[in-house]
C-alpha cells in the first residue's frame, strides 16, 4: 500500500515527461485523457458502490456465511463493500489500526473483518445465535401423533 501511494503518480508524471519526448504537445494532450479517463473510472466505480450501500442497512449482508466463503486476505474494503452491497458496522474507533467492520444476517450469523490500511487482513465467521436456537423436531418423527413406528 505505501509503494502505491508514490509509485502511481511517479508513474503519471513519467508517462508525461515520455510522451511528451516522444510527440510533444499532442503527446502530453492524449495520456492526459486517458490519466483523466482512468481516475473518472475509478471515481465512478467508487459511487455506485457507495450508490448500492446508502440503500442498505448499515451492517447488513443477505448470507454472512456466503460471505466468509467468498472473503480473500488482501482485498479493500471497498471491495467487501461491493459484495456485501452494504457499509459495514464499524466496531472499532476512529483512526485506530486495524479497522473492525461486521456485517450480520437476518439468521443472527456475524463476520468480522479486520482491515489494516485498507486492506483486509483477517476475518471471522460467528454463527452463534444459529446453535443457541433449539432444534425444531421434525415433522412426523417418533413422539409426534400418527406417527408409524418401524417394524421390528
Amino acid at each position: 500500500m505505501q509503494v502505491q501511494k508514490f509509485l502511481v503518480p511517479v508513474a503519471c508524471v513519467a508517462l508525461l515527461v515520455l510522451a511528451h519526448r516522444s510527440y510533444g504537445w499532442p503527446g502530453v494532450a492524449a495520456v492526459s485523457g486517458g490519466l483523466t479517463m482512468w481516475l473518472l473510472l475509478h471515481f465512478s466505480r467508487l459511487m455506485a458502490v457507495l450508490k448500492r450501500a446508502a440503500n442498505r442497512p448499515i451492517g447488513y449482508v443477505d448470507s454472512a456465511v456466503m460471505l466468509n466463503a467468498k472473503l480473500k486476505p488482501g482485498v479493500t474494503l471497498m471491495h467487501v463493500m461491493a459484495m456485501t452491497r452494504s457499509l459495514g458496522e464499524r466496531l472499532s474507533d476512529e483512526g485506530v489500526q486495524p479497522e473492525v467492520y461486521r456485517w450480520s444476517d437476518n439468521g443472527g450469523s456475524k463476520v468480522s473483518a479486520d482491515f489494516a490500511h485498507g486492506k483486509l487482513v483477517r476475518w471471522q465467521l460467528d454463527r452463534s445465535a444459529d446453535t443457541d436456537a433449539p432444534a425444531a423436531p421434525r415433522p412426523g418423527g417418533p413422539g409426534t401423533p400418527g406417527a408409524s413406528d418401524p417394524a421390528p
